[in-house]
């Protein structure tokens, strides 16, 4: 899940951050309305957190103006337990409302909801030959065996299932799984491959994950295993 925070308390958006990536989530922050309506609406996110007190313009004002050309759910955060603010931000398209303080688990549960509300379309199961991806849970399994993945290592593991049978580069993936460019060179992407294959492929007799030499990577199930 992608999500952008935009929240001027930067504790608060620190802490927020680093939750949500230990939950496998990619987060960008912007601490002021304009940084926060820019990245909003020149990037696609899966869900956005807004608070409402910002410096530069309000979150209203971002509400408004990413409303009209992005119908990305939002999440607004206020102090003011107004009956006044929530029905406004309401009424502006937001998709859910919290006030400050609140539970840091109760935020991911609604921001998972609303994502799973953004992705009507997509399925919540992935399945390719044995192997099972449960979105909801953030389980995989090949058969009845569990398998043991980090946060991220589940993360590049969905981003391939959703495009299986497609190669993708390790820009692509780079960009899609850490949400950042980076030199060729860098061996980010092959050292998370080597993690995620011998936790998928190694223990089993058939493999899903293939390199496809001077091109990328692609998982899917082949009758002949001719690939590396």
């Amino acid at each position: 899940m992608k999500i952008l925070i935009v929240e001027d308390e930067l504790k608060t958006a620190e802490y927020l951050r680093k939750g949500l990536t230990e939950q496998g989530c990619t987060v960008d922050l912007a601490n002021d309305g304009i940084n926060g309506q820019h990245l909003a609406l020149q990037h696609d996110y899966d869900v956005i957190v807004l608070d409402v007190m910002l410096p530069g313009q309000d979150g209203f004002a971002v509400l408004r103006a990413l409303r009209t050309v992005r119908q990305t759910p939002v999440i607004m955060l206020t102090a003011r337990d107004s009956i006044e603010d929530r029905v406004r931000g309401l009424h502006e398209g937001a998709d859910d409302y919290l006030v400050k303080p609140f539970s840091f688990l109760e935020l991911l549960a609604r921001l998972q909801a609303l994502n799973r509300r953004g992705r009507v379309q997509e399925s919540l199961h992935l399945r390719i030959g044995d192997l099972h991806l449960d979105l909801v849970s953030r389980k995989a399994y090949r058969g009845q065996v569990r398998l043991d993945l980090t946060a991220k290592e589940f993360a590049l593991l969905a981003v391939l299932a959703r495009r299986q049978g497609e190669i993708l580069t390790k820009t692509a993936i780079a960009e899609l799984v850490w949400d950042m460019n980076f030199d060729s060179n860098t061996n980010v992407v092959e050292v998370a491959i080597k993690r995620l294959r011998a936790k998928l492929d190694a223990p089993f007799s058939q493999r899903l994950l293939h390199t496809i030499r001077g091109m990328g990577y692609v998982l899917e199930l082949r009758n002949e295993d001719t690939g590396p």
